[in-house]
């Protein structure tokens, strides 16, 4: 009788403890799962030196008027007849996507400032539906153009020569990625835009998840 009486107890004590050692197990799991890609600082790839540019309303625009907020920046030049009115679309939508709230700004330079002066910038902002107040798009000199682009952001642009030309327009081979700023005025991400499997859709949010990650620092 008590034989009978103990194995039921039994039963119960093995499940209780199978129970405490699943909840614990998940515990441990929990602590030693490492942090996701989200949860990840993003590195500081650089710095941006000052520069002095002008904006498609012919205004000066200088990195202080950045200081302070987070910007996304691009290459594109108005007479591309490649990738750029790809990544301008890109860059349009992203700027339909940020929340209302966000302080964020795009820049997008131009490698070809002969041609491209304020002028020509806001015909082309306006085109793709541009904000001013959020997006910019900015020309100067030969020289400030590539000290910001190149050295600064690391976005590669170079003159095609005339012998290799394929169009009148294959002017420049230029970076299709899109970099972001932080509130320091540090590069911190790059983000490739296009090309063997990549999809836009799935490119949108890692900015945007970016983005946000960068405002809320302090």
């Amino acid at each position: 009788m008590e034989k009978t009486t103990e194995r039921p107890f039994r039963t119960i004590c093995i499940g209780v403890a199978l129970i405490i050692l699943m909840v614990a197990g998940s515990v441990v799991l929990k602590r030693l799962k490492p942090p996701t890609p989200e949860a990840a600082p993003l590195p500081v790839i650089g710095s941006i030196a000052p520069f002095t540019l002008t904006n498609q309303n012919g205004n000066v625009t200088t990195l202080d008027d950045l200081r302070g907020k987070v910007w996304l920046a691009d290459i594109i030049f108005t007479r591309c007849p490649g990738p750029c009115a790809r990544m301008t679309r890109q860059m349009a939508f992203l700027q339909a996507a940020l929340p209302t709230d966000s302080q964020a700004k795009l820049i997008s330079l131009t490698t070809d400032t002969e041609f491209d002066s304020p002028e020509v910038l806001k015909r082309y902002a306006d085109k793709y539906g541009a904000d001013q107040s959020r997006w910019q798009f900015l020309t100067g000199t030969k020289l400030g153009i590539a000290a910001l682009a190149g050295d600064s952001l690391k976005l590669t642009a170079m003159e095609v020569k005339p012998e290799e030309r394929t169009t009148a327009d294959d002017l420049f081979i230029h970076s299709t990625i899109f970099v972001l700023v932080d509130k320091q005025s540090r590069l911190r991400g790059a983000f490739e835009t296009g090309g063997d499997g990549i999809e836009w859709t799935n490119v949108q949010p890692v900015i945007l998840s970016a983005i946000k990650k960068l405002e809320l620092e302090r």
